[in-house]
This record gives C-alpha cells, sequence and structure tokens, in this order.
C-alpha cells in the first residue's frame, strides 16, 4: 500500500515549510533538529524544502546507509566531517550557503548528534538533522548539543492543512477565521460542508500517506489498510526501542487508549483497562515512555484554576491521547469509520471522539493539556490550556446541552476565555462562546 504514498504527498501542503524557510533566513543560525513521530512527514517535508531553498542537497539517512557513520568517526571538526562528504559524494559541490546536508534518522547516529555542536559553532553550512524522538531521547550522544541546535516539532497534518489538501482556499478560511472573531454565525449550507469534511478528518486522522492516499482513491477501506500498517510501525518502534522490561507494558498501555479515550465517561487513565488489576506502579513508566516517544500526550488535572497551570497539575491523575487520529481510529474496526462518516454515532462515543479531535487540535498547536474536575463542586472542565499568561477553558458537547461547568466558573477571574464547542453553530451565553467543532482551529 505504501509505495506510491512518497510521490501522493506532493499535493500535501504543510505549514512546516514557511518555518523552514524562516530557518533559512536568520543570519546566524543553529543545526535545525526537526523531530516528531514517525511517518509524519518529516523526510518529505525536508527533502522539499531542500530542493526549492538550495542548488544543491546531501541526504544522509543513518538507517539506509550505515558507510555514511564512518564520516562521523574520530575527528569531528567541520573540515575533516566536510572532507569525508567530498569523497564519499564527489559529484555535489560543498559550496556554503548553497548546499544543504540534511541527516536523516539521525537518532541512529550519536556521533552526527555530537557533531551538531561543531556544524553550528563553524557556522558556514546549513544543516538539517531529522529523528523520532525516542531515538534520541533512549540512544543519547555522550556529548549532546544543548544550546547549539534549534527544535522543529512535527505532527501529521492539521484540520486546516486537511482543508488545504480538500482544495478549499486559504481565503475562504480566512472568511470563516473572520465569523470566528466576530462570533457570527456560519450560513447553515456553509456549516454543513464544514462538518462534513471535519468528520472525514475524524475518521482519516492526520498522518500523510493515510491522506495522500485518501485524497486519490477516495477509499475508506484502503484508508483503514494504511492506518493500520501505521499502527503496526508503531508497534515496531515500541519493540526496537524500548527497554526490554518495558517493551510489552508500553505496547499494552498504547493500544488501551482505543477503548480508554472513546469513554467519555471515563475522566481518567484507567490502569485496569491496561490488564486486570493493572496499577501505577507497574505501569507509569511505560506511559512516560511513550509520551518521550511522542505517541501519547498527557492531559493532567489541575487543583485549581490559576495560573501557571502546571504549578497545580497532578502526575499521578491524567488523560492520555494518541498524537495523531489516524493511530487511535486503527484501534478500532472499520465499522467506526462508517458511524462516523453517516453521523450516526452513539452519543457516548460521539463525545469521547469529539474530545478527541480537540485534543488533537490542541496538541497540533503546541498547547499544554489539562482538565479539572471537582467532586463537591460537580465542576469538571473536558480541557484547560494557556498562552502569554491566559487561561482558556474548553468543554465539548456532542449535542445542544449548555455547559453548565463552564457558566459556573467563567466568573473566576483567572479564565480569560471560556469555549464550548459542539455541532451546532456559533452563539453566546453568559460570557461562554458555542463555537462548531471545526473552529477550534483558530484558537
Amino acid at each position: 500500500m505504501a509505495i506510491f504514498a512518497k510521490e501522493e504527498q506532493r499535493m500535501l501542503k504543510r505549514k512546516v515549510m514557511s518555518q523552514l524557510w524562516n530557518w533559512k533566513k536568520q543570519e546566524k543560525k543553529k543545526s535545525l533538529l526537526v523531530l516528531g513521530a514517525r511517518q509524519v512527514g518529516k523526510t518529505y517535508a525536508v527533502q522539499a524544502f531542500g530542493k526549492s531553498a538550495y542548488k544543491e542537497m546531501l541526504y544522509i539517512n543513518f538507517k539506509e546507509s550505515n558507510s555514511d557513520r564512518s564520516i562521523f568517526t574520530g575527528d569531528l571538526t567541520v573540515a575533516s566531517m566536510i572532507t569525508a562528504m567530498r569523497f564519499r559524494y564527489p559529484n555535489l559541490q560543498f559550496i556554503p550557503g548553497e548546499i544543504l546536508i540534511f541527516l536523516d534518522e539521525i537518532q541512529e547516529c550519536p556521533e552526527a548528534i555530537t557533531s551538531l555542536k561543531f556544524w553550528t559553532l563553524d557556522g558556514q553550512f546549513d544543516i538539517i538533522a531529522s529523528g523520532s524522538l525516542l531515538g534520541i531521547d533512549y540512544q543519547r550522544a555522550s556529548s549532546y548539543p544543548v544550546g547549539y541546535v534549534e527544535y522543529l516539532r512535527m505532527f501529521g497534518l492539521d484540520f486546516e492543512e486537511f482543508l488545504w489538501a480538500k482544495g478549499i482556499q486559504e481565503d475562504l478560511i480566512s472568511d470563516l477565521k473572520t465569523l470566528f472573531i466576530r462570533k457570527t454565525p456560519v450560513a447553515e449550507a456553509i456549516h454543513n460542508t464544514m462538518m462534513s469534511y471535519l468528520r472525514e478528518y475524524l475518521a482519516l486522522g492526520g498522518m500523510p500517506e493515510v491522506l495522500a492516499n485518501f485524497m486519490e482513491h477516495q477509499d475508506f477501506r484502503i484508508a483503514d489498510q494504511i492506518q493500520k500498517e501505521l499502527l503496526m510501525g508503531f508497534r515496531y518502534d515500541i519493540a526496537h526501542y524500548a527497554r526490554s522490561d518495558e517493551k510489552v507494558k508500553a505496547e499494552k498501555c498504547f493500544l488501551s487508549l482505543g477503548r480508554q479515550v472513546l469513554d467519555k465517561e471515563n475522566h481518567k487513565f484507567q490502569y485496569k483497562e491496561v490488564e486486570k488489576g493493572g496499577r501505577a506502579q507497574k505501569f507509569y513508566s511505560s506511559i512516560d515512555w511513550l509520551f518521550s516517544a511522542d505517541m501519547v500526550s498527557l492531559s493532567k488535572l489541575v487543583t485549581d484554576v490559576q495560573y501557571d497551570l502546571s504549578d497545580y497539575a497532578r502526575e499521578d491523575f491524567f488523560r492520555a491521547y494518541t498524537t495523531d487520529l489516524s493511530l487511535l481510529i486503527a484501534m478500532k474496526d472499520f465499522g467506526l469509520k462508517q458511524h462516523i462518516i453517516e453521523n450516526t454515532l452513539l452519543a457516548n462515543t460521539k463525545g469521547g471522539l469529539y474530545e478527541c479531535l480537540i485534543a488533537d487540535m490542541l496538541i497540533k498547536k503546541e498547547l499544554p493539556l489539562y482538565f479539572y474536575k471537582n467532586e463537591s463542586s460537580k465542576k469538571e472542565i473536558d480541557f484547560l490550556t494557556q498562552k502569554d499568561g491566559e487561561i482558556w477553558a474548553i468543554e465539548v458537547k456532542s449535542g445542544q446541552s449548555r455547559a453548565n461547568s463552564l457558566n459556573r466558573l467563567i466568573n473566576q477571574k483567572h479564565v480569560s476565555r471560556a469555549y464550548k464547542f459542539h455541532d451546532g453553530n456559533i452563539g453566546e451565553e453568559g460570557g461562554v462562546l458555542s463555537m462548531p467543532l471545526y473552529m477550534a482551529i483558530f484558537l
């Protein structure tokens, strides 16, 4: 299924391209390390950027070429490394500013990670490295280049990039953003179309191979097969990178998300769902591993709604979400896709999926995730996040019910904005903004 995926990705416009251009324009730049989970499009994006922004590009993939590792043995001066590269690649002209050196799967070569410091200090050549967070975290180089590397984190496509892939022009998206800002309801025909697009995104997720294939073939069954192949790839990464004592536990925790996060009533990661009688003492280190590997994101319970939310977060009480919807949907039967597209989901499942959708949007904006629950006052907020000193409170509804907890919370001075995202239209009541789910891309 994957044989044409890399070619198909050409149609997918990615926001990361503008970030790469901004890096290139810097007068004194550090080496750039592009991080992210497997198959989110890191290699394709950097290669496409290199071809458009430079006269030449040297591409080294440390998984595919063991022999290239010899370039980074011994003396790591830039002069020595460039000389070794010239001998191995005599067809390339190593002219500063005109060539991009792209070191892919760098987690497989710790010495190459170390070399990033020397490339930055020398400053002549533009260096981009790419790799998996799990490999770099758990096969750390002996001398990690702290302070000499700029980081860029990549995810699968967000919903706005999905709309681009569907052919929706940026001016139309801008018009929707204007309605969001002005709190003006969306025309019913447009709202219905956007909800249809959103259900497609919910069923497909944002992994480039899945979306590129679907845009060409419009076949949900093929998309489902690719999603399951990608999920198997993530399971392989667990088996390959995790310590021997973590492999089985981490895989069990990861696969349990298909059961856990779709239950709207369950507001805590349940170790008993991982295995009967499961406890934090056994599995918490596995959750930590999955988080460090960029396979899951955590939303932590806060004991109070005050800035800085991290000061009130509990490490032992959290929800876990996959970092892309493709992975979550792959854990379920194909029938779930049918119900999503046909809009025939049961209320509880729909609520759980909508919550995962909003989590996906917040994760891909690199906003921190928290939630609040107070048993005595019966207040419960699905998401809290913060930016520039402001706290935003978010509830997610599968129907038209009121956001009672938000209404009670909005009077607290610490909350700057309160949103209810639902499958209805735009409205406002008591300081709480009701927004269609797709409007979360404008947060």
